[in-house]
C-alpha cells in the first residue's frame, strides 16, 4: 500500500454519510446484483421528481475507515456510491479510490451537474443528463461528456413526452451512441413506462430502456 493510500484511509478523511445499506441494483449495467450502496448526504439540485429528497440534509459523520467496514460487512463485490449528489462532498473521490483499492467493482451514480475530473478511472459513472421536466436541466455540464469512458453510462429520465423528444434530440446531436451506453428511464410513479418503450421502439433509438427495479420490490422505502 503506498503512503498515499494509507494517508486516505486514516479517520483524518471523513464523510457525511445519509446510510449504507445492502440492497439489490436497480438500475444500469449491474441492475439485478446484490449490491452495497454508500449514500452521501447533500446536493446542490432540487430536481421535480427527486425520489431521495431525506439524503439533502443531516447524515452521519464517518471516518473513512468505518465507511470501508461498514461495507465489508456485506461481503458483496459490487459497491455503488450515490446520494444526493456524491461529487458534492471533496472526500468522495478518496472514498471511490479506497473502494477500488480494497478490490470492489466500484459504480458512481453522480447528476452530470458537477465536475467527474479526477474520478478514479476503475470507477464506473453513471451519469445523468437533466431532462427539462426535472426543472434543473440549466445546471448540465455538458463539459463532462468528453470525460466519459467506454464502459460509463448516460441515464435520461423522462417525465412526459417533451422530455423524450428533448433528450432523443440531445442523443442525437451530441453523438451519444459512440460514446458510451445510454439509459432511458422513466419517472417512478407513473403510468409512463410503456409509452415510453414504445416511443423508443418507434423511433428505433439505439438506447437501453430500464425502469427501476428496486422501486418495483420496495417502493420508496429508504435503505433499498
Amino acid at each position: 500500500m503506498s503512503d498515499s493510500t494509507a494517508d486516505a484511509r486514516s479517520d483524518d478523511v471523513r464523510l457525511r454519510v445519509t446510510e449504507i445499506f445492502h440492497s439489490i441494483q436497480g438500475e444500469a449495467r449491474p441492475v439485478g446484483c446484490p449490491t452495497a450502496f454508500v449514500r452521501l448526504t447533500g446536493c446542490p439540485l432540487r430536481c421535480v421528481f427527486c425520489d431521495t429528497e431525506y439524503a439533502f440534509h443531516g447524515g452521519e459523520k464517518i471516518g473513512l475507515a468505518d465507511v470501508l467496514e461498514r461495507v465489508s460487512a456485506f461481503d458483496t463485490q459490487h459497491v455503488c456510491v450515490t446520494g444526493g449528489e456524491p461529487l458534492a462532498q471533496s472526500n468522495c473521490r478518496v472514498l471511490l479510490t479506497a473502494l477500488c483499492d480494497a478490490g470492489y467493482d466500484v459504480s458512481l451514480e453522480t447528476s452530470g451537474a458537477l465536475d467527474i475530473a479526477g474520478v478514479d478511472p476503475r470507477v464506473t459513472i453513471v451519469m445523468d443528463i437533466k431532462t427539462p421536466g426535472s426543472g434543473e436541466s440549466d445546471k448540465n455540464r455538458w463539459e463532462n461528456l468528453a470525460l466519459l469512458k467506454p464502459d460509463d453510462q448516460l441515464k435520461f429520465v423522462v417525465a412526459d413526452r417533451a422530455d423524450y423528444e428533448w433528450s432523443r434530440a440531445v442523443f442525437a446531436e451530441h453523438g451519444l451512441a459512440d460514446r458510451c451506453p445510454v439509459l432511458f428511464s422513466p419517472v417512478w410513479g407513473g403510468d409512463l413506462a410503456r409509452q415510453l418503450a414504445e416511443w423508443i421502439l418507434e423511433d428505433q433509438l439505439d438506447v437501453r430502456f430500464q425502469i427501476q427495479l428496486h422501486k418495483i420490490l420496495w417502493g420508496d422505502e429508504p435503505g433499498h
